[in-house]
């Protein structure tokens, strides 16, 4: 049969897709959040427990979706990039799973994840031959300017997870996001664009949460075909922001997920961030990504 399933191990999350590419079908889906990079900016490595998290994620996601670990393709992205026991880790992974993890750089990260985007407006009936396209990750954020058949990509070296380790005070996040988004602006500057030519979509955890709250669902069990083509404005932005400054510790793990209002806020303070810098009012979100990506690369492989 023409099924593949892929692993996307991020910084922060694990996410497994079963993908029929002959017909062009989701079968199943997983995801949870494994904290891979947790206290990394500290020690330069991934600590025992996460990869016990992941390696308990990867036995519970084929029990219940009934795939082969080892016949898995995984890409794994900043978190592995900037680990000095990566080896280690794929090893240990390795011989308690038969996963091989396969580190990726972010070009190729936001490659496959432009790859996936591009899938979706064709399948969301979306025409946007202009636009950028931001994803969030844990380690990293990468911006993508995609016009027709040609894109650029510029992978920038901070994400919410390492930038929640870096900044334990909130004028600390907002002193460092000032420095990137100088940094972001110089890149943008530099190619000389006419940025309101091009839409802003955006990918990934703190979009589509935005856009699940929207539409009255939370971040544990949202519905994707109702969040794909979510339109976000600063209004949307701002209601989190008020949610997580209002509701109670118990209120913020059912709508944002347990642990997780601290990443949250910071991934949203970015994706603030660039709309700021883009000078834009709106973004698209779609909640394909990197896990779609690889599965699609794949399929047009096998042609």
């Amino acid at each position: 049969m023409s099924i593949v399933t892929t692993i996307d191990l991020g910084s922060n999350s694990f996410r497994v897709l079963v993908y029929n590419y002959e017909k062009d079908i989701v079968l199943k889906e997983y995801n949870e959040i494994v904290g891979t990079a947790d206290n990394l900016v500290n020690t330069g490595l991934i600590s025992n427990a996460a990869i016990q998290r992941v390696i308990a994620a990867i036995n519970k996601s084929a029990n219940k979706l009934n795939y082969n670990p080892m016949d898995s393709i995984c890409v794994t992205t900043a978190a592995m990039r900037m680990a000095k026991n990566s080896s280690e880790v794929f090893e240990q992974i390795y011989d308690t799973t038969g996963v091989k993890l396969n580190i990726i750089d972010g070009e190729e990260e936001a490659r496959l994840t432009l790859l996936a985007i591009k899938y979706a407006l064709k399948r969301e009936n979306i025409q946007s031959e202009k636009f950028i396209l931001l994803d969030i990750g844990g380690g990293s954020v990468e911006l993508t300017i995609h016009e027709k058949n040609k894109h650029i990509v510029k992978s920038f070296d901070f994400g919410i997870v390492t930038l929640t380790q870096k900044c334990n005070l909130e004028e600390m996040i907002f002193s460092e996001l000032d420095n990137q988004k100088i940094l972001i602006r110089e890149y943008l500057n530099n190619l000389d664009l006419k940025l309101d030519e091009y839409e802003f979509i955006a990918t990934a955890g703190t979009p589509t949460t935005v856009a699940a709250i929207k539409h009255g669902q939370n971040f544990l069990d949202y519905d994707k075909n109702t969040v794909n083509g979510t339109s976000i404005n600063l209004g949307d932005i701002d209601i989190c922001l008020k949610l997580l400054k209002n509701k109670s510790e118990v209120e913020l793990n059912e709508i944002f997920g347990p642990n997780r209002k601290d990443f949250i806020k910071v991934g949203i303070y970015i994706y603030k961030s660039i709309f700021e810098i883009l000078n834009k009012n709106e973004s698209t979100v779609f909640d394909d990504g990197l896990k779609e990506g690889v599965a699609i690369n794949y399929a047009l492989e096998q042609k």
